[in-house]
């Protein structure tokens, strides 16, 4: 009897240290993730607060906020499990569209 969960044992109980198993690494990715997003949001708030120089602190802060979504979209909104390549497909084909808009308006609007 094949499970969906990856544990292709007969036994319940395998089936269920497999489940147990699987939970907690996953628990732990989430609550690793969270605090990492947390210790960003903290320096971003140190930078932008102790007075650093707007040039300096603007790519900064914007390298913080994309690491911040990269993490949420692996963690929290699951892309880093099977079955969501269309939808990570589609999501970074929309973003690579913006991120070219942006940056060609950026151009006419400059020169």
């Amino acid at each position: 009897m094949a499970t969906t969960t990856g544990s292709t044992s007969a036994n319940p109980k395998v089936n269920y240290k497999y489940r147990r198993n699987k939970a907690r690494q996953e628990m732990r990715a989430h609550v690793t993730s969270f605090a990492m997003m947390i210790f960003l949001t903290l320096i971003a708030f140190i930078m932008v607060m102790s007075g650093f120089d707007k040039y300096y602190v603007f790519p900064v802060l914007l390298l913080l906020a994309g690491i911040q979504v990269v993490l949420q979209l692996y963690y929290f909104m699951h892309m880093s499990h099977k079955g969501h390549g269309a939808v990570a497909l589609f999501l970074y084909s929309g973003a690579l569209v913006a991120l070219i808009v942006i940056i060609t308006f950026m151009t006419i609007v400059w020169w």
